[in-house]
């Protein structure tokens, strides 16, 4: 009996050490999978109503499709299809990056991290594939992905 309980100690030991290590951040969980995004439109258009600190695009642009999943380790992967102006049907910025906007917390103060990546080439037709890794807070609560211009004004967001 006494051999079993070490046993079923030892088990459950190893149990929460395995749990505290996937929980600590250092694994590669899915936090966000996505395939969908929207455009920006007013009254989000400009610097008047940013989204977390995230000034939009100063007109309004349009989607045909997006993509993307970030993992626990800041792994983040999205791709953009027809992201262009809605006037002109034509993408005027010669890169996209990413901004991934965190709701964390800094001694007991909530606070919003954002953190992005370098800007990667974008076609005319507004087509972009961004692989990068990102240096996510602790903790990383309900992340948004922003695909914006090169100088940070965001073009789509997730969401619908």
């Amino acid at each position: 009996m006494k051999k079993l309980l070490v046993v079923l100690a030892a088990a459950v030991a190893v149990a929460v050490l395995a749990v505290s290590a996937a929980v600590s951040g250092g694994d590669s969980r899915t936090v966000l999978k996505f395939n969908t995004m929207a455009a920006v439109v007013p009254p989000y258009t400009g610097p008047t109503n940013p989204i977390r600190g995230v000034p939009g695009g100063g007109v309004p642009w349009v989607i045909e499709s997006a993509d993307g999943k970030l993992r626990s380790d800041g792994r983040l992967h999205v791709e953009v299809e027809g992201l262009v102006l809605a006037s002109t049907g034509a993408n005027p910025s010669p890169t996209f990056k990413t901004i991934v906007s965190c709701l964390s917390s800094g001694n007991g103060t909530p606070t919003t991290v954002n953190v992005s990546t370098a800007p990667v080439p974008a076609t005319m037709t507004g087509d972009a594939e961004i692989d990068a890794t990102v240096a996510l807070p602790s903790p990383c609560f309900a992340p948004i992905v922003f695909v914006t211009s090169g100088g940070g004004n965001w073009f789509a967001v997730t969401g619908r």
